[in-house]
């Protein structure tokens, strides 16, 4: 009688852990299905892409061009004006951090002569002249942000020359025309998307939404579009702008012709998107209670598609920095005064030249990384775009 009361307890006691064990685990599963539901999608969204180390990596990287575009002119330690003929062609310079144990940032002074037999201008550094570089110091004036007057420079030199990206044949530094032209690379991306996020997005949703003879015809003007080899059209319709034009002109219709070219890709992919979400429920419901076509366009479908609108807009700025260095390359797009990355590539047209002075062809680096960065952060931002997938 003992021992099956004994089993009968030890039973009993194994059932109330295993009951307890139960209540425990569906309270652990019922408590992650509310906090799922109690996240939004854009904080799923975040949680991904911060897992993904190349598009963080990328966006620090395009972050960090931005705001050195934003500064360049307090950053660099000349201005696009300063000439220095005395040391064209100045390959670049080393730079110096220590100095008898000491963090005293210098370089070496810089002796120029001509080879006898190639008649090439010839630099040989001078080990017994050390030029300090200074911080915070005074030099050419400029205008920060193109508003506030100033003329403090982040670093330079009081004598002589500091070129971390040597110089051209006129003697300008290139490290200094590299950063400020980066202001101009990369704004017209900037520029460039948002006008053509303006026009694919009502165009793309539109034709999705409402199918049709509007579809019909939004989406052959798409293809003719999109027949044109693209480098062929852009340079027929840069040539066609007014060679009197002012270089601030150019620039605002270099920004719109790319911005009427690269919206097709765009309306393209929301069209697709629209199409599925049109028999969706909640469009259903916004129709049942009344409400506009232009009420369901503005507050339900462009809402619903902003994610793949911000990974698209992501992955077109690539192409219009491409466009508008290749187009500046070949003399077509930009021109002097202004500055770009593709203005600065026409001086490595020449082989003999960029055989000879290899550092010109520095802008095309600044290019790469560029671009690359923008791919890593638009795939990054492709995939947290849809959180629920693994």
């Amino acid at each position: 009688m003992n021992d099956y009361q004994e089993k009968s307890n030890y039973i009993k006691k194994l059932y109330e852990q295993q009951s307890n064990l139960d209540q425990t685990i569906a309270h652990q599963m019922m408590s992650s299905e509310k906090l799922a539901f109690a996240t939004s999608q854009w904080r799923m969204m975040w949680r991904k892409f911060i897992r993904n180390r190349t598009a963080v990596i990328g966006g620090i990287v395009i972050l960090l061009f931005y705001l050195v575009a934003l500064f360049a002119d307090f950053i660099v330690p000349y201005t696009l004006q300063q000439r220095m003929t005395q040391y064209s062609f100045l390959p670049p310079q080393r730079i110096h951090f220590f100095y008898e144990g000491k963090f005293q940032p210098f370089v070496y002074g810089i002796k120029g002569s001509r080879d006898p037999n190639t008649l090439m201008r010839v630099y040989v550094t001078d080990p017994e002249k050390r030029i300090p570089i200074r911080f915070f110091i005074r030099g050419e004036p400029y205008k920060l942000m193109g508003l506030f007057p100033a003329n403090i420079h982040l670093f330079g030199v009081e004598e002589g020359i500091v070129s971390l990206m040597g110089t051209d044949g006129q003697g300008r530094d290139m490290f200094s025309r590299v950063i400020i032209g980066s202001q101009i690379s990369l704004t017209i991306g900037l520029v460039g998307v948002a006008l053509s996020l303006v026009i694919g997005a009502f165009l793309g949703v539109y034709s999705g939404y409402f199918g049709g003879w509007i579809d019909n015809l939004i989406q052959r003007i798409i293809e003719i579009i999109r027949s044109f080899p693209p480098i062929p059209l852009w340079m027929a319709l840069t040539a066609a702008l007014p060679s009197h034009w002012s270089p601030l002109k150019v620039y605002f219709a270099i920004t719109v012709i790319l911005s009427l070219i690269g919206w097709t890709w765009l309306a393209r992919q929301l069209r697709g998107k629209v199409l599925a979400l049109r028999e969706e429920d909640f469009v259903m419901a916004a129709r049942l209670s009344g409400a506009s076509n232009w009420w369901i366009i503005t507050k339900h479908l462009i809402p619903a598609t902003f994610s793949h609108i911000i990974v698209i807009s992501t992955l077109s700025m690539p192409s219009m920095i491409l466009a508008e260095s290749a187009l500046s390359f070949l003399g077509l797009g930009l021109r002097p005064p202004l500055t770009s990355w593709g203005v600065l590539l026409q001086q490595a047209q020449n082989i003999q030249v960029l055989l000879l002075y290899p550092w010109l062809l520095m802008p095309g680096f600044f290019v790469a990384i560029s671009i690359l960065a923008f791919n890593f952060l638009g795939d990054g931002l492709r995939d947290a775009a849809d959180p629920y997938t693994v």
